[in-house]
């Protein structure tokens, strides 16, 4: 093994690796190694300026005793920045210090020569590289020591119960309703961000952690330590940047469906809800007002004048959203063009096509500057020019119709090794314009992202989920845990995704209840495909606006006088907390804030806080309980030290304790902080 110093960085030469670690921000440390001789230069999630490090390096040499006893000198090397400290001894085994206090090691199972828990026979080694067949990348593996009693949040989105993720196995891969975003919060204080976004896996195992690329060229994480969630992730978008400002005319309520088939049918909603009294901030169009798939232009014959439909729309004070796909019909008028340039993704056997729904199709290669460029232009003159406000970028993943990745290749290279930043690179499809002409508040809707997303204008939502209370409690743990790994503008579809029947009154229950936690949500937003598939389609072409099926009703008013009620009620109280909304989104901006929060976010002294998942924070002063059982009128709720005043009946409580409360249909639990 040998250590330098250069750059204020440390350097260690081992075994044909190279290994640096660094400063990277405050109290962290960013730790990258190769096999190939050099680094690549993509930052990837470390997209924001830091500060010139000052780290001290120190080379010498320990005391390393054999299993004869004899001591023997070997070189080893310590880098520290600030409360951060990582130790590399000679057999490059890394270490990691918290205040001097060890929190994370590599794992390290190989004889050395001593008697030591680390040095077995195993053949073990703590970073593996497996050279692939034919190519310059290798598969990397990675294993660090388990810590026991250790509690781990982030990562994204996965569609489980559990929020504490200790002792779970996740693939680091998109799909619909899964979102990897490679960055857990520790409860041992720190956090960590796998900085690849290679498709892998990791598994936080009892004992030992494992974190794998399929395809890489270099190792790439960042570490930092805080005393608190909160301050952990502020450090951790200090670095990977921030959400921008969110509108104060998009706080408000969402409406959706799937699908509005007209203009017709868009503007009678619209005109209702002004009728009504209740003021939408959004309408949104869903999929299929187009032509066809990558034609990205409305369907005129039902869509006659949507520039009409649009001015009408903003005269009522109504922002506009439509669905655009990054599938490319091979019938579309885009396809043969994009394809003669290289601008779709391309397979590397087989057939061309990536997606087979209603068409087929290839998908957009988002990673290729000139395709971001190329589907701008199409969008900018067939919607933003008509006035559109923003896009439901759909399909983002992007949805493949085999999630075979080691058979699709960007742009970047082989998809195995870049795939997960897919979603983030279509976000700057239309966010990179939008901002480069003036408009300071891009709000674009996406089902998935990547480490950094949230600085581009991204609304994430939790994809196309089941209408079942099981899966209104999975979506709880999605976004606490998309807020912990820094993506704070999240939402899911009121009432879930896939509804069989919207008559049903088990489901109308179930809408209840999900749209009062909506309410205290980022997002207020109705959307979903309300069964049964029996409305006839509007002709019987096999393309264009007109003949894919639609859902029925979802405004409001469609589930009967009682339901509307309630849900007009939790529409004044969202509205109520308008301005203490605002300045929860301006705190997200301003140092990383997730505005749904588990509840350890806000008392970290509490280990009663770190247990639960049931409830949680809407921001610093409102606890919300959901109820997530079918016929449930009632509910614990575990109120942390302090008064918390009943939203609805004005008691007050004191904290520390544990209490039963009602829960009628009306009302969801929700608790004031008072002091």
């Amino acid at each position: 093994m040998r250590f330098e110093e250069k750059d204020g960085a440390l350097l260690a030469y081992h075994q044909g690796e190279m290994l640096r670690i660094e400063s990277w921000g405050e109290d962290s440390l960013r730790v990258r190694a190769t096999k190939l001789g050099g680094f690549t230069n993509e930052d990837w999630a470390l997209t924001e300026p830091v500060p010139a490090g000052n780290a001290v390096v120190e080379i010498g040499e320990m005391d390393h005793r054999l299993s004869s006893g004899v001591v023997e000198k070997r070189p080893m090397a310590v880098i520290t920045n600030g409360r951060i400290q990582a130790k590399v001894n000679f057999a490059g085994v890394i270490t990691f210090y918290r205040d001097g206090t060890v929190f994370l090691q590599e794992y390290f199972r190989n004889y050395d020569g001593t008697i030591s828990r680390e040095s077995r026979c195993l053949k073990v080694i703590n970073r593996e590289w497996k050279g692939i067949i034919g190519g310059s990348e290798s598969k990397l593996i990675v294993k660090f020591e388990s810590n026991d009693g250790e509690k781990i949040f982030g990562m994204g989105q996965y569609q489980h119960s559990y929020m504490d993720l200790k002792g779970c196995t996740l693939e680091l891969e998109q799909r619909n309703s899964q979102i990897s975003v490679p960055f857990m919060v520790s409860s041992y204080g720190y956090g960590m961000l796998w900085n690849n976004p290679a498709v892998g896996q990791v598994t936080f195992g009892k004992n030992y952690t494992e974190w794998n690329a399929r395809s890489t060229r270099q190792m790439d994480y960042w570490l930092t330590v805080a005393d608190t969630p909160k301050k952990i992730l502020e450090q951790y978008t200090e670095v990977t940047g921030r959400a921008p400002g969110f509108p104060e005319d998009r706080m408000g309520l969402w409406q959706c469906k799937l699908r509005y088939r007209t203009q017709k049918e868009v503007l009678e909603v619209a005109r209702r809800y002004q009728k009504e009294g209740i003021h939408i901030d959004q309408i949104v169009i869903d999929f299929f007002h187009w032509t066809l798939q990558g034609d990205w232009k409305f369907d005129r014959k039902y869509w006659p004048d949507p520039k009409a439909m649009i001015d009408e729309l903003h005269s009522m004070g109504i922002k506009v959203m439509v669905s655009v796909w990054p599938s490319v019909d091979k019938k579309s008028e885009n396809f043969g063009p994009m394809m003669d340039r290289g601008l779709l993704i391309q397979t590397e056997r087989g057939a061309v096509q990536t997606y087979d729904y209603q068409g087929d199709c290839m998908e957009i290669d988002a990673l290729n500057p000139e395709t971001r460029k190329y589907v701008w232009e199409v969008c900018k003159k067939n919607y933003y020019d008509l006035g559109v406000d923003g896009f439901w970028l759909d399909n983002s993943e992007p949805d493949f119709a085999v999630y075979d990745h080691e058979n699709y290749r960007y742009f970047a290279g082989p998809a195995l090794t870049c795939s997960n930043i897919y979603p983030q690179m279509y976000s700057r499809v239309f966010f990179d314009p939008m901002k480069k002409m003036g408009n300071d508040a891009v709000v674009n809707l996406l089902r998935c992202a990547w480490a950094g997303s949230q600085k581009y204008g991204n609304v994430v939502w939790s994809g196309d989920v089941p209408s079942t209370f099981e899966a209104f409690y999975d979506q709880l743990q999605a976004g606490l845990n998309m807020g912990l790994a820094g993506i704070p503008w999240w939402t899911t579809d009121i009432g879930g995704f896939m509804t069989d029947d919207w008559e049903d009154p088990d489901f109308k229950q179930l809408l209840i209840r999900w749209y009062q936690f909506a309410v205290y949500s980022p997002v207020l937003r109705m959307h979903g495909e309300r069964g049964p598939i029996n409305i006839p389609p509007l002709d019987d072409r096999d393309w264009g606006g007109g003949y894919l099926h639609t859902g029925h009703s979802n405004e409001l008013w469609s589930y009967g006088e009682e339901n509307y009620r309630i849900m007009k009620h939790y529409y004044e109280v969202r509205m109520a907390m308008k301005e203490y909304i605002k300045g929860l989104f301006e705190e997200a901006s301003e140092n990383g804030s997730p505005l749904l929060r588990a509840m350890f976010y806000e008392f970290p002294e509490d280990p009663k806080c770190w247990e639960l998942q049931d409830q949680y924070m809407f921001g610093d002063r409102y606890l919300v309980a959901p109820v997530f059982h079918l016929n449930q009128w009632q509910r614990e709720v575990y109120l942390p030290e302090g008064t918390w005043r009943d939203t609805r009946d004005g008691k007050n409580y004191e904290g520390g304790q544990l209490i039963m409360v009602e829960a009628p249909l009306e009302t969801i639990p929700v608790f004031e902080k008072v002091d």
